[in-house]
Protein backbone atom coordinates (compact mmCIF):
# COMPACT_ATOMS: atom_id res chain seq x y z
CA UNK A 1 0.00 0.00 0.00
CA UNK A 2 1.70 3.61 -1.32
CA UNK A 3 1.74 6.22 1.74
CA UNK A 4 -0.79 8.07 0.17
CA UNK A 5 -3.19 5.20 0.27
CA UNK A 6 -2.59 4.42 3.81
CA UNK A 7 -3.47 7.60 5.35
CA UNK A 8 -6.90 7.40 3.25
CA UNK A 9 -6.89 4.57 5.09
CA UNK A 10 -6.64 5.95 8.56
CA UNK A 11 -8.71 9.02 7.37
CA UNK A 12 -11.57 7.07 6.54
CA UNK A 13 -11.13 4.90 9.68
CA UNK A 14 -11.50 7.98 11.69
CA UNK A 15 -14.24 8.95 9.77
CA UNK A 16 -16.02 6.15 10.42
CA UNK A 17 -15.30 6.08 14.22
CA UNK A 18 -16.47 10.25 14.36
CA UNK A 19 -19.74 9.32 12.65
CA UNK A 20 -21.86 8.73 15.13
CA UNK A 21 -20.07 11.83 17.34
CA UNK A 22 -22.88 14.23 16.41
CA UNK A 23 -25.54 12.50 17.80
CA UNK A 24 -24.35 12.40 20.97
CA UNK A 25 -22.98 16.11 21.20
CA UNK A 26 -26.25 17.75 19.86
CA UNK A 27 -28.36 15.89 22.84
CA UNK A 28 -25.79 16.61 25.62
CA UNK A 29 -25.80 20.52 24.03
CA UNK A 30 -29.27 20.96 23.76
CA UNK A 31 -29.83 18.90 26.94
CA UNK A 32 -27.58 21.89 28.80
CA UNK A 33 -28.85 24.39 27.00
CA UNK A 34 -32.46 23.47 28.00
CA UNK A 35 -31.21 23.54 31.56
CA UNK A 36 -29.58 26.75 31.52
CA UNK A 37 -32.65 28.80 29.43
CA UNK A 38 -34.68 30.80 30.92
CA UNK A 39 -37.90 31.65 31.82
CA UNK A 40 -40.26 34.78 32.41
CA UNK A 41 -42.88 34.16 34.57
CA UNK A 42 -45.74 35.55 37.04
CA UNK A 43 -44.49 35.53 40.02
CA UNK A 44 -46.09 33.27 42.99
CA UNK A 45 -45.68 33.50 46.85
CA UNK A 46 -43.32 30.75 46.40
CA UNK A 47 -40.81 33.88 45.36
CA UNK A 48 -40.84 35.85 48.52
CA UNK A 49 -37.58 34.33 49.88
CA UNK A 50 -35.67 34.76 46.42
CA UNK A 51 -37.29 38.19 45.68
CA UNK A 52 -36.22 39.57 48.96
CA UNK A 53 -32.30 38.26 48.75
CA UNK A 54 -32.31 40.26 45.12
CA UNK A 55 -33.62 43.40 46.83
CA UNK A 56 -31.91 43.66 50.17
CA UNK A 57 -28.49 44.94 49.02
CA UNK A 58 -30.56 47.68 47.28
CA UNK A 59 -31.96 48.87 50.46
CA UNK A 60 -29.03 48.50 53.06
CA UNK A 61 -26.50 49.82 50.98
CA UNK A 62 -27.49 52.07 48.58
CA UNK A 63 -30.00 54.89 47.81
CA UNK A 64 -31.33 53.39 45.51
CA UNK A 65 -34.45 51.89 47.25
CA UNK A 66 -35.56 54.42 49.69
CA UNK A 67 -37.04 52.03 52.25
CA UNK A 68 -34.75 51.49 55.34
CA UNK A 69 -34.95 47.66 56.49
CA UNK A 70 -35.00 45.02 54.39
CA UNK A 71 -38.20 43.68 53.87
CA UNK A 72 -38.46 39.88 55.03
CA UNK A 73 -39.53 36.77 52.54
CA UNK A 74 -43.09 36.71 53.93
CA UNK A 75 -43.31 40.56 53.21
CA UNK A 76 -42.55 39.93 49.97
CA UNK A 77 -44.82 37.52 49.33
CA UNK A 78 -47.37 39.98 50.38
CA UNK A 79 -46.53 42.41 48.23
CA UNK A 80 -46.39 40.06 45.42
CA UNK A 81 -49.76 38.82 46.30
CA UNK A 82 -51.30 42.09 46.82
CA UNK A 83 -49.62 43.44 43.46
CA UNK A 84 -51.03 40.28 41.49
CA UNK A 85 -54.48 41.27 42.21
CA UNK A 86 -54.20 44.48 39.44
CA UNK A 87 -51.08 44.34 37.98
CA UNK A 88 -48.06 42.30 36.47
CA UNK A 89 -45.02 41.10 39.01
CA UNK A 90 -43.02 39.00 36.72
CA UNK A 91 -39.81 37.33 37.58
CA UNK A 92 -36.85 35.54 35.60
CA UNK A 93 -35.86 32.25 36.60
CA UNK A 94 -32.50 30.35 34.97
CA UNK A 95 -31.88 27.26 36.25
CA UNK A 96 -34.27 27.02 38.68
CA UNK A 97 -33.00 30.18 40.40
CA UNK A 98 -35.09 33.49 40.29
CA UNK A 99 -31.99 36.04 39.04
CA UNK A 100 -34.29 39.63 38.86
CA UNK A 101 -37.90 40.94 39.04
CA UNK A 102 -40.26 43.61 37.71
CA UNK A 103 -43.36 45.08 38.84
CA UNK A 104 -45.93 47.17 38.19
CA UNK A 105 -47.73 49.17 40.60
CA UNK A 106 -50.70 52.23 40.84
CA UNK A 107 -49.23 55.59 40.29
CA UNK A 108 -51.68 56.94 42.43
CA UNK A 109 -55.06 55.61 43.85
CA UNK A 110 -57.52 58.61 42.84
CA UNK A 111 -59.84 57.61 39.83
CA UNK A 112 -58.41 59.61 36.82
CA UNK A 113 -54.96 57.99 37.36
CA UNK A 114 -55.73 54.79 36.67
CA UNK A 115 -54.37 54.11 33.14
CA UNK A 116 -51.00 55.30 35.14
CA UNK A 117 -48.69 52.71 36.31
CA UNK A 118 -44.94 53.23 38.43
CA UNK A 119 -42.69 50.48 37.52
CA UNK A 120 -39.33 48.77 38.94
CA UNK A 121 -37.08 45.97 38.20
CA UNK A 122 -34.22 44.42 39.98
CA UNK A 123 -31.64 42.01 39.22
CA UNK A 124 -29.24 39.95 41.18
CA UNK A 125 -25.91 40.92 41.16
CA UNK A 126 -24.12 38.14 39.70
CA UNK A 127 -26.92 38.17 36.42
CA UNK A 128 -26.20 41.94 35.62
CA UNK A 129 -24.71 42.38 31.91
CA UNK A 130 -27.16 39.27 30.58
CA UNK A 131 -30.17 41.63 29.44
CA UNK A 132 -32.03 40.46 32.22
CA UNK A 133 -33.71 43.89 33.19
CA UNK A 134 -34.30 44.62 29.95
CA UNK A 135 -36.10 41.65 29.55
CA UNK A 136 -38.30 41.44 31.93
CA UNK A 137 -38.80 45.30 31.34
CA UNK A 138 -40.08 44.39 27.74
CA UNK A 139 -42.10 41.53 29.26
CA UNK A 140 -43.54 44.27 31.73
CA UNK A 141 -45.02 46.38 28.83
CA UNK A 142 -46.37 43.56 26.90
CA UNK A 143 -48.57 42.65 29.70
CA UNK A 144 -49.48 45.96 30.77
CA UNK A 145 -50.57 46.79 27.08
CA UNK A 146 -52.84 43.62 26.95
CA UNK A 147 -54.00 44.95 30.43
CA UNK A 148 -55.07 48.55 28.81
CA UNK A 149 -52.61 50.98 30.55
CA UNK A 150 -51.54 53.90 28.80
CA UNK A 151 -48.93 55.26 30.80
CA UNK A 152 -45.39 53.87 32.70
CA UNK A 153 -43.82 55.92 35.40
CA UNK A 154 -40.15 54.92 36.90
CA UNK A 155 -38.22 57.36 39.58
CA UNK A 156 -33.97 56.67 40.02
CA UNK A 157 -32.15 58.18 42.56
CA UNK A 158 -29.18 60.17 40.85
CA UNK A 159 -26.71 59.43 39.83
CA UNK A 160 -26.96 56.12 38.54
CA UNK A 161 -25.88 55.84 34.62
CA UNK A 162 -26.47 52.49 34.42
CA UNK A 163 -30.20 52.67 35.59
CA UNK A 164 -30.76 55.66 33.67
CA UNK A 165 -28.92 53.80 30.33
CA UNK A 166 -31.61 51.04 31.01
CA UNK A 167 -34.34 53.40 31.22
CA UNK A 168 -33.45 55.23 28.48
CA UNK A 169 -32.79 51.79 25.95
CA UNK A 170 -36.29 50.30 26.82
CA UNK A 171 -37.86 53.65 25.87
CA UNK A 172 -38.02 56.19 28.65
CA UNK A 173 -37.83 59.75 28.24
CA UNK A 174 -36.99 62.11 31.43
CA UNK A 175 -39.50 64.45 32.79
CA UNK A 176 -37.89 65.95 35.96
CA UNK A 177 -36.19 65.83 39.03
CA UNK A 178 -37.45 65.69 42.18
CA UNK A 179 -34.63 67.91 44.52
CA UNK A 180 -33.88 66.57 47.92
CA UNK A 181 -36.77 64.65 48.49
CA UNK A 182 -35.08 61.27 50.52
CA UNK A 183 -32.68 61.50 53.06
CA UNK A 184 -30.59 57.83 53.79
CA UNK A 185 -27.10 57.10 54.59
CA UNK A 186 -26.40 60.98 55.48
CA UNK A 187 -27.44 62.52 52.54
CA UNK A 188 -30.22 64.06 50.64
CA UNK A 189 -30.82 61.92 47.35
CA UNK A 190 -32.71 63.57 44.15
CA UNK A 191 -35.11 61.19 41.96
CA UNK A 192 -35.06 61.39 38.08
CA UNK A 193 -38.66 60.52 36.80
CA UNK A 194 -39.06 58.88 33.71
CA UNK A 195 -42.23 58.02 31.10
CA UNK A 196 -42.92 55.81 28.66
CA UNK A 197 -46.01 55.59 26.94
CA UNK A 198 -47.55 51.99 26.19
CA UNK A 199 -50.80 52.35 24.01
CA UNK A 200 -52.44 55.74 22.65
CA UNK A 201 -53.74 58.14 24.77
CA UNK A 202 -57.62 57.70 23.14
CA UNK A 203 -60.46 59.29 23.65
CA UNK A 204 -63.27 57.55 26.48
CA UNK A 205 -60.20 54.52 27.28
CA UNK A 206 -61.68 51.63 28.66
CA UNK A 207 -61.08 50.82 32.49
CA UNK A 208 -57.54 48.69 32.62
CA UNK A 209 -58.19 44.94 32.91
CA UNK A 210 -57.19 43.75 36.19
CA UNK A 211 -54.53 40.87 35.78
CA UNK A 212 -56.17 37.93 37.02
CA UNK A 213 -58.85 38.35 34.20
CA UNK A 214 -56.16 38.23 31.59
CA UNK A 215 -56.75 34.92 29.71
CA UNK A 216 -54.27 32.76 30.31
CA UNK A 217 -53.17 32.01 26.94
CA UNK A 218 -52.96 35.94 26.56
CA UNK A 219 -50.55 36.13 29.34
CA UNK A 220 -48.99 32.61 27.95
CA UNK A 221 -47.94 34.58 24.86
CA UNK A 222 -46.84 37.67 25.99
CA UNK A 223 -45.07 36.97 28.88
CA UNK A 224 -42.61 35.51 26.10
CA UNK A 225 -42.54 39.25 24.74
CA UNK A 226 -38.46 39.51 26.21
CA UNK A 227 -36.56 36.49 26.29
CA UNK A 228 -35.17 37.62 22.81
CA UNK A 229 -33.19 40.07 24.91
CA UNK A 230 -31.55 37.70 27.48
CA UNK A 231 -27.65 36.61 26.55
Amino acid sequence: MTHKAARAEVVKRLADRAEGLPLLIVPLHRQNAEMNAAIIRLATSADGAAVAEIYRPAVLYTPISFELTPPDAREMSLRIGTTLERTPWIVCERAGDVIGYAYASRHRDRAAYQWSVEVSAYVREDARGCGVARALYITLFAVLEVQGFRNAFAGITIPNEASVRLHEAVGFTPIGVFRSIGYKQGSWHDVAWFERSLAPRITDPPDPTPLPAVPAETLTDVLRAGLVKLR
